[in-house]
């Protein structure tokens, strides 16, 4: 399996679309590890922290369809260095000029947001290059670029502490500057690329309600990851008063082990099937979301709840993805477009609420239990879905792989 997967697809491009991801990634949720000094300097409230740390989730969830339509319009390769290049002006500009306020810093947030529409650049790339009995694998390898989150997590804090963090956008051009100039060599689109849809076909494969169902189903899983990744660094801060740069490790800590499993997340699914991974994965979710919403005595504690948190929504990611292309082999470009939008908006509403909650009630418990209530709602949908599925579309008749 593992050999015939290597000789399969196009290496290059697999290992250029994944940096390209990951180091996107790194940027786009710059903002939640630099949370804590910017609120400091900015004077920030709980809910404008919460609402400048989910400005870069939403905008990347709405510029995903963008992306998407770029994508199937003028091929992944020209979608990727048109929001790469927007992404480092963005980050160019906000160095140069200063983030003097809260406005200011939701501006820069949109920018990045196109760094956080990679994924429906990213994948599609990668996807098209391999047949479906390794999507799984190959959309894990890619999609690990979710790890680019851990590099914010690790650097941007103790950056800011000894350059001031206004400079850490300068920095973060560096990598952004290597990764460009690596995709613009090693990559390559698919010969078998499906030709471009019309408006008019994103808006019928919006009238197949299992497009619905994988969007409600990635909400909750790269919602909750994305959204935690973001909020994280302010949440020990607050709860446990660590300073910024050790709040910084311990949510490197949580999302490494989010990001690292992604891949496991895809094999696991291609081995066992989607359906019964992603099951486990969200009552396994559930339950540790519902225990995180009491808070823990110590930091070390809420650690040994969150990393298995992050780690089953990671897990997650890469099942729903391991279903998609199956289900929607001809048009993955607009549904990878679709659920990650859908992904984006739960993290934007998890990020918002943990904020909003916390300034309206002074606890965190309330953003955090309704969270763990989708999760439960996730189960009910799957195991309402999953015997049509594996009946029609999912049948041994239809498909190589297993659902």
């Amino acid at each position: 399996m593992k050999s015939s997967f290597w000789q399969a697809g196009h290496k290059p491009t697999l290992f250029s679309a994944f940096l390209y991801f990951d180091l996107s990634f790194m940027v786009w949720v710059l903002l939640g590890p630099l949370a804590v000094q910017m609120a400091t300097d900015l004077q920030l409230t709980p809910a404008q922290k919460g609402l400048m740390v989910a400005t870069p989730v939403l905008a990347g969830a709405l510029l995903r369809i963008l992306m998407g339509v770029l994508v199937d319009h003028i091929k992944p390769k020209k979608a990727g260095l048109i929001g790469q290049i927007i992404v480092i002006l963005s980050l160019l500009i906000a160095w140069l000029h200063g983030i003097e306020n809260f406005q200011q810093a939701l501006l820069l947030g949109i920018g990045l947001g196109f760094a956080g529409a990679s994924f429906a650049v990213a994948l599609p790339l990668a996807s098209r290059w391999y047949p479906p009995e390794h999507q799984g694998t190959a959309l894990g390898i890619a999609g690990a670029g979710n790890s680019g989150t851990v590099f914010a997590a690790l650097f941007a804090p103790g950056l800011a502490v000894a350059y001031g963090w206004n400079n850490v956008f300068g920095f973060a051009l560096i990598p952004l500057g290597i990764a460009l100039l690596v995709y613009m060599v090693y990559t390559k689109d698919s010969p078998g690329a499906p030709p471009a849809k019309s408006l008019s076909q994103y808006v019928a494969i919006l009238k197949d309600k299992d497009a619905w169902w994988f969007m409600f189903f990635y909400s909750v899983t790269f919602g909750g990851f994305v959204g935690l990744a973001s909020s994280l660094t302010i949440y020990f801060n607050d709860l446990y008063q660590l300073g910024p740069v050790v709040a910084g490790y311990c949510t490197a800590a949580a999302v490494f082990a989010g990001s690292l499993v992604r891949p496991i997340g895809g094999m696991i699914a291609d081995r066992i099937g989607g359906i019964r991974t992603l099951l486990t994965m969200y009552v396994i979710a559930a339950i540790l979301l519902l225990v995180m919403s009491f808070g823990q005595p110590t930091y070390q504690l809420a650690l040994a709840i969150i990393i298995p948190v992050m780690a089953v929504l990671g897990m997650g990611n890469g099942a729903v993805f391991q279903l998609v292309p199956q289900r929607f082999r001809k048009e993955i470009g607009v549904m990878t477009g679709l659920v990650g939008m859908a992904g984006g908006i739960g993290g934007f509403y998890l990020a918002a609420s943990l904020g909003y909650f916390k300034q309206a009630t002074g606890s965190y418990q309330a953003g955090l239990m309704i969270f763990a209530g989708l999760a439960v709602l996730a189960i009910i949908g799957l195991s309402g879905v999953k015997t049509r599925w594996r009946t029609t579309w999912g049948s041994a008749a239809a498909t190589s792989a297993k659902v």
